[in-house]
């Protein structure tokens, strides 16, 4: 009787290639939930697209000089313009198509999104003191925060003597 039931975790266990399936926890709540967007699984130009590669990259240069980030440049160009992949089309991310024309902002998106964040949480705590839920979310995010600061300081993205200040608008 037990046999059968270790052929059956075995089974779930072990892909085809007899490798282990390993779902990442989340960082920090240890969920491992897999919703979210997925790209198309074919890296192949579609037929319908009618933008050459030289388009999409002056297009992508006149949002980014309309001061967007590559994140919202991605959006606009997928819902505005029916382009679903931008390095499908130019062999290039956005964010390597700013670095090349020297558009990249001083501060990566991800993590002036995290400051953003870290500055609306303050402001609530500001107006709610007890919300002790939200005080661990701040705590999280400004473990985040130092944590990219540290590793972008050692990609050299961010000069080594710029700091961090807490409610500093950037």
């Amino acid at each position: 009787m037990n046999s059968s039931k270790d052929k059956s975790v075995k089974a779930y266990l072990y892909l085809e290639d007899n490798s282990r399936e390993i779902n990442m926890a989340r960082l920090y709540s240890r969920k491992k939930g897999k919703s979210g967007s997925k790209k198309p699984l074919k890296k192949v130009k579609s037929s319908w697209l009618n933008y050459g590669e030289k388009e999409v990259e002056n297009l992508v240069l006149k949002l980014a000089k309309a001061e967007n980030s590559s994140s919202k440049i991605g959006i606009i160009l997928r819902d505005s313009y029916g382009i679903p992949d931008v390095q499908i089309i130019t062999n290039k991310k956005i964010s390597k198509i700013l670095e090349e024309n020297k558009l990249t902002p001083e501060i990566p998106d991800d993590l002036l999104s995290l400051i953003k964040r870290e500055t609306k949480i303050m402001k609530h705590l500001s107006l709610n003191k007890k919300d002790m839920v939200t005080k661990r979310g701040l705590m999280l995010t400004s473990s985040k925060i130092r944590r990219l600061i540290k590793y972008y300081k050692a990609e050299g993205k961010i000069q080594q003597d710029w700091s961090y200040e807490k409610g500093k608008v950037y």
